[in-house]
C-alpha cells in the first residue's frame, strides 16, 4: 500500500491545480521531496509530512477519507507512516524524524549537544536549581483564544475531541508537550512569572527525551522580538539566527546552501519562540499570520494581555488563534512556596522561622502586599539577592508601609538596589585572585556600584532607541549607539593614522639608505596620502551603514590555508562577488589618494591649482592609483574569500568565543592579506603603468614608488581593513576606546559583560548577553545616572 500514497497525492495535487513548486510554498516541503514521494523513491514518508501536504492541497473529506483508509494497514506496519490520528488518547508526538543524511544527523547532533551543554550552564547561572527550582504551575486557557481541541490533536474528520487538560507544574512541561497532537504550544504569563525559565526547562526535558529515541527534532530558544515578519521569512530568521549563535552551521549542505537552512527547511528544528510580546505591537499580528502560514511545530511565550490583542485584532472581538496551538497560563507563587522557599535559598533561617518568616506573615497579619510582590521567579530573585546570604539589609524593613505604600514602590525599590547588592565590596575583593577569576578577567575595584550603574543605564538606553533590538547586547553592535557622523569621523581618524604611519616610516626608510628625500617632504606625503584615505574610508563607512544596515555583522569564517578551498561554495561566484566589492573600494581609494596627494603638491611645490597641467596629473593619478588599488584589492580579498572556512563547533559557544574567534580570523587575514597587497600593489603597478604609459603617458613607477605605495596599499589598506570594516575592529575602535574616553563603557567592556553574567546581571543568549529580565533593563534604561 505504500506504494499508492505517491500516486494519490499526486493526484490531490493536480486536483488542486498546484506545481510541486507552488506546492512547496504553501507546505513548506521541498519539492524536490514532492517528487520523491510522488514517484515512490521516497520510502519513509512521515505521518506529518503528509498532513502538512494535506493542509496545503485542501483536499475535500471524501479525499481525506480516501488518504486515511489508504494508510490503516500502513499504521499496523509502521505507525508513523499514517496521516490519522487515534481521537483517544492523545498521542505522544513523534513529528519528524533526526535526517538520514549523515551530515545532517552529525549537525543535528552538534546542534542538540551544544544547545543542552549552554542551557544547563544557564540554569546553574539562574540559580533555578538552588536550592531547588522553584515552583512554577500552570492552568488552561479558556478556549476563548486557542484554536479547537480538535484541530489541537489534528483529528481525523469526524473524530470526537475530549477536552484538553492541561494543568502541570515545571516537573511535567515536557510530558505536556508530546500530549499535544500538533506540537503547537503557547505559555502564557505576566513579566518576571518565569516563561523564560520555563521555555529552558522544556527545551533541556525535550533534548534528554531526544537524545534516547533519536526521533525527535532539536528544540532550540529563539528571542522572537527581534523578529520582523515584514522583513524576514519565519524559516529565513531562524536560520539567520542559528547562523549567529552556531556559525558551524554555515557549513555548505546540498539541498538548502548552509547545515542551519537545510535543518530549519526540513524541519530538524523546533522553534521555541521566547518573547512574542516584546515584538512591536504593529507587528504582532503579522507575526502570527506568518506563524500561521508553516506547519512547523513551535513554542510561543508571551504576556497574557499582549497575546489576546494580537489574537483579536478587530473591534468586534473576534478570534483569529494561532491554529493548532494549545495555550497554558502561569500563575503565581503561592505564600507557602514562599516560606518554604525563602529561608532555604538565603540561608539565613530553617524555615518557619526566621526574618522571612516574620516578613511574610506578620506579627498578627500576613503582609498580603508582600506576597503579592513575590509571586513572580524574578521577584523571588531580586529579594533572595539583595537580603541573602550576609547582605545588609533586613527583608522586614519591606513591611513598612510609610516607606513602600505600594506594590509598584516595593517592585522599584527590589530592582533599584539589585545592581548596588550585587556590586557592593566584599572582603574576598582583597584575597590573591583564583584561576577561575582569572579566567573571567580578574577583579576589577573600579566597578563602583555607582559606575557599574551608569554603564549598564548607557547599554540599556542603548537597547531602547528606536529601530534596535530591544534585548539582545551583541558587542558587534555596541558601536551603534554613537551617531553615524561621530562613527565616520572616527574611522576616518583611524584610517588616516592606518595610512600615514607606514608612508613616513618607509619614506624614513628611504631617506635613511638613499638620502633622496626631505623631512619636511615625508612629513606632508604621509599627512597627503593619510588624509585622502581617511576621507574616503569614513565616506564609504557612511554610505554603507546608512544605506548597507548591519553590514559588520562577525564572521563565520575563519582562513583555512590548508585543504583547499571553502567547503560547500562555488570558488567563481565567492571570488567575483568579494572581488567586485573591493574593486570599488580600492578604486575609490585610488581617487581619494590622488586628490590629497595634488593638494600636497599644491600647498608644497607651490603648483598652480587651475592649472590644466596640474588638472591632468590629478585625473591621471586618480585613473591610474584607482586602477592599481582596484584590482589589488579586488584579486587579493577575492582570493581569500575563497580560502574561508566556516568555523569550528566550539568557535562560538559564548560572546567571548565569538570575539576571539573573530579576532583570531582577523588576525589571520591580516597576516596574510597586509603583504599580499603589498606585493601585488608594487608589480601590479608597473604592470598598470606600462600598459596605460602608450595612452596616457609618459607614466613613470620608480622602485621608491613602488615601495611606498605598496606599503602604503598593504599595511594601511590592510589595517583600515581590519580596524574599521570588520566587527571585531568595531569593537576595538569604539567599545574598547571611544566610549571608554566619553565614560560610557569601562575600558574592559567585554570583562565587565563577563563578571555581569557571573554575578547575574546579565544572561547569555547564543552569541549574545541580555539582561536578567526586560523588567531590569527598563528600570535601568529609564532611571538616573547615578543610583
Amino acid at each position: 500500500m505504500a506504494d499508492e500514497i505517491g500516486p494519490l497525492l499526486r493526484e490531490l495535487r493536480e486536483k488542486a491545480g498546484l506545481s510541486q513548486l507552488k506546492l512547496e510554498e504553501r507546505s513548506g516541503i521541498s519539492a524536490t521531496h514532492i517528487s520523491r514521494i510522488e514517484t515512490g523513491k521516497s520510502r519513509n514518508v512521515r505521518r506529518d509530512t503528509v498532513n502538512r501536504l494535506l493542509d496545503a492541497m485542501e483536499p475535500n473529506t471524501e479525499d481525506r477519507g480516501r488518504i486515511a483508509a489508504l494508510l490503516t494497514g500502513i499504521q499496523k506496519e509502521d505507525p508513523l507512516g499514517t496521516v490519522a490520528e487515534e481521537p483517544s488518547p492523545p498521542e505522544i508526538r513523534r513529528p519528524f524524524s533526526r535526517p538520514a543524511n549523515s551530515r545532517l544527523s552529525e549537525a543535528a547532533a552538534d546542534l542538540a549537544t551544544e544547545t543542552g551543554r549552554r542551557l544547563r550552564r544557564e540554569e546553574e547561572q539562574r540559580l533555578v536549581l538552588d536550592p531547588y527550582p522553584l515552583p512554577v504551575r500552570w492552568r488552561s486557557v479558556s478556549t476563548g483564544i486557542t484554536d479547537l481541541d480538535a484541530n489541537i490533536r489534528r483529528l481525523p474528520p469526524g473524530a470526537v475531541a475530549e477536552p484538553l487538560d492541561l494543568g502541570g507544574d515545571q516537573r511535567s512541561i515536557g510530558d505536556l508537550y508530546r500530549s499535544i497532537g500538533s506540537g503547537r504550544l503557547v505559555v502564557l504569563g505576566q513579566a518576571g512569572s518565569g516563561k523564560s525559565v520555563l521555555a529552558v526547562r522544556l527545551v533541556l526535558d525535550l533534548l534528554q527525551d531526544g537524545a534516547r529515541t533519536g526521533a525527535d527534532p532539536v528544540p532550540v530558544i529563539f528571542g522572537i522580538g527581534s523578529w520582523d515578519p515584514t522583513v524576514h521569512t519565519l524559516r529565513g530568521w531562524l536560520t539567520g539566527r542559528l547562523l549567529r549563535d552556531y556559525p558551524y552551521l554555515a557549513r555548505g549542505s546540498s539541498t538548502a546552501g548552509t547545515l542551519a537552512a537545510a535543518l530549519v527547511e526540513d524541519g530538524h528544528v523546533l522553534p521555541v519562540l521566547d518573547g512574542f510580546d516584546e515584538m512591536a505591537e504593529g507587528l504582532r499580528r503579522r507575526a502570527l499570520d506568518e506563524l500561521d502560514r508553516t506547519s512547523l511545530p513551535l513554542v510561543l511565550t508571551s504576556r497574557p494581555d499582549e497575546y489576546e490583542k494580537a489574537v483579536r485584532p478587530t473591534r468586534d472581538g473576534a478570534v483569529t488563534p494561532l491554529k493548532w496551538a494549545a495555550a497554558v497560563e502561569l500563575t503565581g507563587i503561592t505564600p507557602a512556596d514562599l516560606l518554604d522557599y525563602m529561608p532555604r535559598a538565603t540561608r539565613s533561617a530553617p524555615p518557619g522561622d526566621g526574618p522571612w518568616n516574620r516578613a511574610l506573615t506578620g506579627r498578627t497579619d500576613p503582609d498580603v502586599r508582600l506576597q503579592r510582590v513575590l509571586g513572580t521567579p524574578l521577584m523571588v530573585f531580586l529579594a533572595r539577592t539583595v537580603y541573602g546570604e550576609g547582605r545588609a539589609g533586613d527583608p522586614e524593613e519591606l513591611t513598612d508601609g510609610s516607606r513602600f505604600p505600594t506594590e509598584d514602590s516595593l517592585r522599584r525599590h527590589l530592582l533599584a538596589a539589585f545592581v548596588p547588592a550585587v556590586y557592593r565590596p566584599r572582603p574576598s575583593d582583597h584575597r590573591p585572585l583564583t584561576s577561575e577569576e582569572h579566567a573571567r578577567g580578574g577583579r576589577h575595584r573600579e566597578w563602583t556600584p555607582e559606575r557599574a550603574h551608569r554603564w549598564f543605564g548607557y547599554l540599556a538606553r542603548h537597547l531602547d532607541q528606536a529601530g534596535r533590538e530591544r534585548q539582545d547586547i551583541a558587542w558587534w553592535q555596541i558601536s551603534g549607539s554613537l551617531r553615524t557622523s561621530t562613527r565616520a569621523l572616527a574611522v576616518a581618524a583611524v584610517s588616516a593614522l592606518c595610512v600615514a604611519l607606514p608612508v613616513w616610516l618607509a619614506n624614513a626608510l628611504i631617506f635613511v639608505f638613499l638620502h633622496e628625500i626631505q623631512f619636511v617632504a615625508v612629513m606632508t606625503q604621509g599627512a597627503a596620502l593619510g588624509l585622502g584615505a581617511g576621507i574616503t574610508c569614513g565616506a564609504l563607512y557612511a554610505g554603507m551603514t546608512t544605506f548597507g544596515g548591519s553590514v559588520f555583522a562577525p564572521s563565520r569564517t575563519r582562513l583555512r590555508l590548508r585543504g583547499g578551498l571553502g567547503a560547500g561554495r562555488s570558488p567563481a561566484r565567492t571570488f567575483a562577488t568579494r572581488f567586485g566589492a573591493m574593486l570599488l573600494a580600492g578604486f575609490a581609494m585610488g581617487i581619494g589618494v590622488s586628490c590629497t596627494s595634488t593638494l600636497q603638491r599644491v600647498l608644497y611645490l607651490d603648483w598652480p591649482l587651475t592649472s590644466p597641467e596640474v588638472l591632468r596629473v590629478l585625473a591621471t593619478d586618480g585613473l591610474l592609483l584607482g586602477l592599481i588599488f582596484g584590482t589589488a584589492f579586488g584579486t587579493v580579498f577575492g582570493l581569500a574569500a575563497m580560502l574561508e572556512a566556516p568555523l569550528d563547533v566550539s568557535s562560538a559557544a559564548t560572546p567571548d568565543s565569538l570575539l576571539d574567534a573573530n579576532r583570531r580570523a582577523v588576525r589571520s587575514q591580516l597576516s596574510v592579506i597586509a603583504p599580499a597587497l603589498a606585493l601585488t600593489i608594487a608589480f601590479g603597478g608597473g604592470l598598470v603603468t606600462d600598459l596605460l604609459d602608450p595612452v596616457l603617458g609618459p607614466l613613470l613607477w620608480l622602485p621608491q614608488d613602488a615601495v611606498v605605495i605598496g606599503t602604503v596599499g598593504g599595511v594601511g589598506g590592510g589595517l583600515s581593513y581590519a580596524l574599521c570594516f570588520t566587527a571585531w575592529g568595531q569593537w576595538m575602535v569604539f567599545a574598547r576606546l571611544l566610549l571608554p574616553l566619553r565614560g560610557q563603557l569601562p575600558w574592559n567592556t567585554a570583562a565587565f559583560l563577563k563578571d555581569a553574567y557571573h554575578r547575574g546581571v546579565l544572561r547569555r543568549t547564543g552569541a549574545v548577553y541580555q539582561f536578567r529580565h526586560t523588567h531590569l533593563q527598563h528600570h535601568l534604561g529609564r532611571s538616573p545616572h547615578r543610583p
